[in-house]
């Protein structure tokens, strides 16, 4: 029994392992250059038809967008490359003064025809094909491969639909809400304690250094974005982006706070010198304070990961019971703070910072608050999009596919 309970544990965990998107990209491009050279070895008039599987790995990238856009851009560049190779064969042949010229032409080619990443495409194509003699029949036997790559990088995304990369993407901003939350218990519980101020100091540089999270969960972010565009794995995808991207967004206003309010702890250890950062009472309201806000971060992170169900209502009954509960430890913070300036002036306004900062944290991951930059969001993008694509929109608006997209995000009659 034991036995067949750890074998079926460990198939679970091999068959997860292979769902990863990593893995299915793997596969995915394993799959697209075997194929392409299978196709260029009945094709192509070369005896080993390389190009055609390197031009299906290099397109098959991890989303069905930048497929399209890649595939369309390398096929340009070799056929830039293989036209500017044969008119220096015809013109000058192959010689070190050639070779430097032939580079120099081929990049700036590439940049005139606008292939972006795939300017030195250009220029390897044309070297490639200068270097040997039969220009004419290498010419075209290149071109034969690249277009044979790239139609099967394209139809491997039709056939195997890429990756969607959303779920590394909400793991991604958890673990900044959950970095944030750490911060905010080191410097709550720091707040009643008399520290040095190259302590809270120390604090300040760990806020500084979220910028940099920031930097790598938005770099998550545009990849699952990309995932979502012309996925037919995907049904609201716009709906999907939204969210996640909103998410991010008041995450990192919430950074930028909580590196003021450190700059303030800092600011007041120097200016109390030996004694304790707040007084005591004082303290211990902000340690409860700084919590509870950092448990209401975790749970905002948890809300704009979490699909569209049961489970999203849950996360959000959470973080409003949360940022109640903050808002009422904020609140008694104001009275403490108000008799402690009546009896001593010194230092009130970085002691008040400190509700200016925690309230601002407060306001930005209310619920109402986030439904209203859904909205805007929501807003802006269709008319982005109405104004690239005119006709689909209208389209689109005769069929009802918008307001079917505000129902099933929950902004319908009852939101209005």
């Amino acid at each position: 029994m034991y036995d067949a309970q750890k074998w079926t544990s460990g198939l679970g965990r091999l068959v997860k392992r292979y769902r990863e998107p990593v893995v299915v990209q793997t596969l995915r491009s394993a799959a697209a250059a075997t194929v392409a050279y299978v196709i260029a070895l009945r094709l192509s008039p070369e005896p080993a038809p390389l190009t055609a599987p390197l031009t299906a790995l290099l397109v098959v990238q991890v989303t069905f967008f930048a497929t399209l856009t890649n595939g369309i851009r390398r096929v340009n560049s070799v056929v830039a490359g293989v036209l500017v190779a044969i008119a220096f064969s015809v013109l000058v042949g192959l010689t070190w003064w050639s070779l430097a010229l032939l580079i120099v032409a081929s990049l700036a080619v590439g940049h005139l025809v606008r292939v972006d990443e795939y300017v030195a495409e250009v220029a390897i194509s044309a070297m490639l094909v200068l270097g040997v003699t039969t220009v004419g029949f290498t010419a075209w036997a290149r071109i034969v491969e690249t277009l044979i790559g790239a139609v099967v990088g394209t139809a491997c995304n039709l056939l195997l639909p890429p990756p969607v990369w959303v779920d590394e993407a909400g793991r991604s901003i958890e673990d900044l809400a959950r970095r944030v939350r750490q911060l905010m218990l080191r410097m709550g519980e720091e707040a009643a304690d008399r520290i040095p101020w190259q302590q809270a100091a120390a604090r300040l540089h760990e806020a500084r250094r979220l910028d940099h999270d920031i930097v790598r969960v938005d770099a998550a972010l545009r990849q699952a974005e990309d995932s979502l565009r012309l996925n037919p794995r995907v049904k609201e995808g716009l709906l999907h982006r939204v969210v996640l991207r909103t998410g991010l967004d008041t995450l990192e206003i919430c950074t930028v706070v909580l590196r003021v309010l450190a700059r303030s702890f800092t600011d007041l250890a120097k200016a109390r010198g030996s004694e304790e950062l707040f007084p005591s009472r004082i303290g211990e309201t902000v340690e409860q304070l700084l919590s509870e806000i950092a448990d209401a971060v975790v749970s905002f992170a948890v809300l704009v990961t979490t699909d569209l169900s049961e489970n999203a209502e849950s996360a959000e009954s959470r973080l409003t019971a949360e940022l109640h509960t903050a808002a009422g430890t904020r609140d008694r913070l104001a009275e403490l703070l108000q008799e402690e300036i009546r009896k001593d002036w010194a230092n009130w306004q970085l002691m008040g910072a400190v509700l200016t900062e925690t309230t601002r944290i407060i306001d930005e991951l209310n619920t109402e608050h986030r439904t209203r930059r859904l909205l805007e969001e929501l807003d802006r993008v269709s008319q982005e999009q109405r104004a690239k694509l005119p006709r689909m929109t209208r389209l689109r608006e005769r069929l009802g596919v918008q307001e079917e997209l505000w129902n099933r995000a929950g902004f319908g009659e009852r939101s209005r």
